[in-house]
Order: C-alpha cells, then structure tokens, then sequence
C-alpha cells in the first residue's frame, strides 16, 4: 500500500497539519529540527506528495497548460522545449493540449485546464478570440501568448514582429538582384502570421520602386509544405517570369522544394527561395533553406518565465524578439 500523509505524520512524530506545512513550504509552525524529521520520514517512506491535494492548501497545482494549434509541428516542438525547459527547472509539470487550430477543440481543452486548475497558461500561434478570452477571464490565471497578439485584449505576448521580418526577408531577395519577387503565404484571414507578413512582403516592394502586381502572391490555406506544393504549382502558371520567392513558413518552402525536384526547376540557378522560422528541417533539406530565424526555443522560455512571473505575482511586460537572415544556399545573388 503507498503510504500517505498520515503514515510520515506518525513516523515523524508530528500532526498531519506539520507534515503538510513542511511539504507545502509553509515557513512557520515547525522547528528545523522537526522540518528535517519529517523530511527523513518522507525520504525513508517513499513518501509521493500529491499535487491536487497540496493545491488546495497553497493553491497551486504546480500544473501550466500549453495550447499549441499543431504538436506534432517541427515549430511548436521547439517553442515547447523552451517552456518545459523553465517548467521543469522550477518542477511544474506541463500539460499540453493539441488544439488542431479548431476552435471547439480549444474550448474543450480550456474546460479541461480549467477543471485540473492550472496555475497559468501558454497559448501558441492561435487567435485570441473573444470566446477564448472570455473562458480564460473566468478562470483567473494568467496567459501568456507566444508567436500571437492581441490588440483588443491585454494580454502580454512573446513574439517576433512578423511584418518587419517578412519585410526584411523580401528586402533581402531585392538586394540579391531579385526583381520579380514572388510570395506563398498563409491563410490572409489570419491576423497575425498571415496577414502581418503579407504586408511586410508588400511594403518591401513598395519601398524598392517595384510595382505591386497580384499575380506574384499566392495565398494558401494553411502553412505546411502540402499547401506548399499546390501553392508554387499555382503561382508559377500564372507568373513564371519570377526568379524568387519568398514562403510564410520554412514548411512552405519545403514544398516549394519538393515541386521543384518534381519539375527539374533547379534551386536557386532557376529561382530562389527564401522560408521563414529556422525549424529543423530548414538545414536538412536540400539545398539548405536560406530563412528568417525566429529564436522559437527562446521565446518558449521566455514566456515560461513570463508566466511564472505572473503567478507570483509580478508584473511583466510583452517581448518583441529579435530575428535574423540565415544564409544557406536556396537563394542565387543576381548583382
């Protein structure tokens, strides 16, 4: 049978009400020398404290949920590293739940955080609704959205400015001697990754005296490298006088690299690509992907931190992070 708080309670010699002051750091009502017998007794006894019950006493769970619209993705594995990193260094477990960017699936695992009474929660890559909003206000625990924003909600946020980002990487095309610039993007409803970069590609070609022509933008229906494939198949009909392009995301690109190698277009002798996230697959593939860095392990850690702030209390501020342009060997320099 596992023992319980009753049995170290009698092999310390204490009260149960001693023993739970010990386990839940309550700094008063005990000597050190009966806090170290108790902890003896716990060692001695293999004694495993739980979580729900010493929520109740200091009403932590020392539990945080995580939302991420795709788990399986190569971007919200490294975004999760960096939060359970931060978790697990200050011994919080991590709930995650995979919302599949759908919006009853979401709620549902709200309700789900809501009855394991998390301490706080991370919300990933997802629009801050006003349903969503609502549900988390009556839960009361801090959110800390990463690679999200919202205007009309206050909620601090980590991520990087996307339309500066999409901005600089379309720069980048232009100063290689590129005049044609294509560009795959996201869904344009989305508020945040779509639309944000899809101005950035914009402006850029407004700044370098090149005129705006709409068949060079190809918007797609989600950021992964199926879209990615149809999207360039689409875009080089109806433009194939590009000599780059310029994809949402790094698994945009990769399908962008797969129609490719199907047609015999040589990457970048015949076109130059340019992604955006710097996951994994960005270096494994071939040629390397030239692509916009975001620091998504850090800005996990950084949000981690950021809530876990929140939960003690002190107040934080959002973060932009930065980005760079990592050069490998998709994009061909025209000058």
């Amino acid at each position: 049978m596992n023992p319980t708080i009753k049995s170290v309670a009698e092999k310390a010699n204490v009260s149960i009400a001693t023993v739970s002051r010990v386990i839940n750091g309550v700094p008063y009502g005990y000597s050190e020398k009966t806090k170290q017998r108790v902890l003896q007794a716990i060692k001695d006894l293999n004694y495993q404290p739980n979580a729900v019950a010493r929520g109740l006493v200091n009403k932590r769970t020392h539990t945080i949920g995580v939302l991420v619209p795709d788990v399986s993705s190569m971007f919200a594995s490294e975004v999760l590293n960096g939060v359970e990193d931060v978790a697990n260094s200050l011994e919080h477990s991590v709930i995650v739940c995979n919302t599949d960017a759908n919006g009853v699936r979401t709620l549902k695992y709200l309700k789900v955080l809501n009855e394991k009474r998390v301490d706080g929660i991370v919300f990933v890559s997802e629009v801050m609704t006003e349903e969503y909003y609502t549900v988390i206000k009556s839960m009361n625990v801090p959110t800390v959205l990463v690679s999200s924003f919202s205007h009309k909600f206050q909620l601090p946020y980590v991520r990087v400015d996307d339309r500066h980002a999409a901005y600089k990487a379309t720069e980048y095309l232009i100063a290689k001697g590129h005049r044609k610039v294509g560009m795959i993007s996201g869904p344009p409803e989305d508020p945040i990754a779509g639309m944000e970069r899809i101005k950035g590609y914009k402006q850029a070609l407004v700044d370098s005296n090149i005129p705006e022509n709409p068949n060079w933008l190809m918007p797609g229906d989600s950021f992964g490298h199926i879209t990615g494939i149809y999207a360039i198949e689409k875009l080089m009909k109806q433009a194939p006088e590009l000599t780059a392009v310029f994809a949402a995301s790094d698994e945009l690109a990769v399908g962008i690299l797969l129609w490719a190698y199907e047609h015999g277009v040589k990457i970048p002798e015949e076109l130059s690509v340019i992604g955006y996230d710097n996951i994994k697959i960005a270096e494994m593939v071939t040629p390397p992907l030239t692509t916009v860095c975001q620091p998504l392990y850090d800005m996990g850690t950084m949000a981690s931190k950021m809530l876990f702030d929140l939960v003690d209390g002190h107040p934080v501020e959002s973060r932009i992070m930065p980005f760079t342009i990592l050069e490998r060997d998709t994009v061909k320099d025209l000058t």
